[in-house]
């Protein structure tokens, strides 16, 4: 073997073997930002995007443009909500440990983590107020996908095979609508 393939070999031996082992845990990490509504960075640099939820975009984007069109509604509005959603989600765990749990795929296309977000800190009596009831709570944490949602904070966002509580988030999504919550207040 020329020295060029067995280093190129050997290269991606090393990859594929710190791929495996190298797996970080996710089981109590603080959240150092949180980019908008549905999407967070972790202390280790890692970029999260929460599964089964869409919230409001709150800066200008392709994606707000297409929103708005499909919608029929002004982008000014729809940054408001944005910027709405995005204050509801730092309230809920910037600062603050998380855990997380995957689905079926672990990141998307942008290089992202796919996962279901839990705050496992004590509510603090500030976060009681803003919460208000609308808290999902598992196992003593906070459920950040489900309280979003149930909030009115953010939509439910199908996007198989990430679906695991695909018919949960729609029917939280639809009794947000109902109680006309979040997004739906007006």
């Amino acid at each position: 073997m020329s020295p060029w393939r067995n280093k190129f070999f050997s290269a991606i031996v090393l990859v594929v073997l710190l791929w495996g082992c190298g797996a970080a845990d996710y089981s109590a990490i603080k959240v150092i930002y949180v980019y908008d509504g549905d999407t967070i960075k972790l202390a280790d640099g890692e970029k999260v995007r929460l599964i089964g939820i869409d919230c409001p975009e709150e800066w200008e984007s392709d994606k707000l443009f297409r929103d708005a069109k499909r919608s029929h509604q002004r982008v000014e509005d729809i940054k408001k909500q944005g910027e709405a959603a995005a204050q509801f989600t730092r309230s809920l765990v910037l600062g603050k440990k998380v855990r997380l749990e995957f689905d079926e795929e672990r990141r998307d296309q942008y290089g992202r983590l796919l996962a279901y977000v839990y705050e496992i800190e004590p509510l603090a009596d500030e976060q009681k107020k803003i919460l208000e009831g609308d808290a999902v709570m598992t196992g003593g944490d906070i459920f950040v996908n489900a309280t979003l949602l149930k909030s009115g904070w953010a939509r439910s966002y199908k996007f198989p095979p990430n679906t695991r509580f695909a018919d949960w988030f729609q029917q939280l999504n639809q009794e947000a609508k109902e109680q006309r919550r979040g997004l739906s207040q007006n």
